[in-house]
């Protein structure tokens, strides 16, 4: 008799042929953390750490199937959605996704890879804004995509708290404003809540270029802890040092010639079982 589960995360996002990002960056965060992974493919890229050459979609009936065939067998405590690189691509997710309003979501809305290559079409953007973000519970930009969210540069944390709130009215419940791409030695990233708040998350810089799939890394994290049954805010705390400790611990590792992974197995856990309720 079966009297036990997994706590299990969905990820919906492209392939890193690299490793880094994307689905394997994700597989890699939820099993360091002790969840199971499940998976819905949207694109494959050619890629490697120095950048992206060519982006092949999966048919969205196909992204669609792979989603239905999860969420009837192996429903996810949490889903994170990365890489939806076109309109149909959002609309055959959303349309699935839908249907599971119970499910806790958490957006990383890519549209810029660390290399600096577009990973988006020009109309995704309103699509992805007028389907996914209702749905979803957290969404996560780092600064050049939450500049063209806000439709205003972002330098500082002033320029940052400007920008969050702006997005907020765009219709999304909760934002974290990731500001790895700040100048200096400190890193400020803003977390937005649904009751109005704003809260600070501070970490020091790491003097190193192995910064590839950090947001992968970052959302696919926080998916994990609430699937794990951590509160939002808990969740986001936790999977920031997660991936602080992740980038340390592979700054001085050489993957290749341009920007390479983190170690997302610095501390791995056991797969965590819990009684059936």
């Amino acid at each position: 008799m079966k009297t036990h589960r997994y706590p299990s995360v969905l990820t919906i996002a492209g392939s890193d042929s690299s490793g880094g990002a994307g689905i394997q960056g994700d597989l890699k965060t939820i099993s360091s953390l002790g969840c199971y992974a499940t998976t819905a493919i949207t694109a494959i890229t050619v890629q490697n750490t120095r950048g992206v050459t060519a982006i092949h979609s999966i048919p969205p009936e196909i992204v669609k199937g792979q989603i239905d065939s999860i969420m009837t067998d192996i429903l996810p405590d949490a889903i994170k959605i990365g890489m939806v690189h076109s309109v149909s691509l959002v609309n055959a997710i959303a349309a699935v996704l839908q249907l599971y309003p119970q499910i806790p979501i958490i957006l990383d809305p890519v549209m810029v890879a660390t290399s600096g290559d577009k990973l988006i079409e020009d109309h995704t953007l309103t699509a992805m804004k007028e389907k996914l973000f209702p749905l979803a519970m957290l969404i996560t930009p780092n600064l050049d995509e939450a500049s063209i969210l806000a439709g205003m540069k972002i330098n500082t944390v002033v320029e940052m708290h400007r920008a969050g709130h702006m997005i907020m009215e765009s219709g999304c419940k909760n934002l974290l404003l990731k500001g790895g791409h700040l100048q200096g030695n400190q890193l400020t990233s803003l977390y937005f809540s649904a009751d109005g708040t704003v809260e600070e998350f501070i970490s020091e810089r790491i003097d190193t270029n192995n910064t590839h799939g950090s947001g992968c890394t970052l959302s696919s994290a926080i998916a994990s802890f609430i699937a794990r049954g951590v509160c939002l805010k808990d969740a986001i705390g936790n999977a920031e040092i997660y991936v602080h400790e992740a980038i340390s611990s592979g700054a001085t590792v050489q993957t290749g010639q341009g920007n390479g992974p983190l170690n997302h197995f610095f501390k791995p856990i056991n797969l965590i079982i819990n009684e059936m309720v």
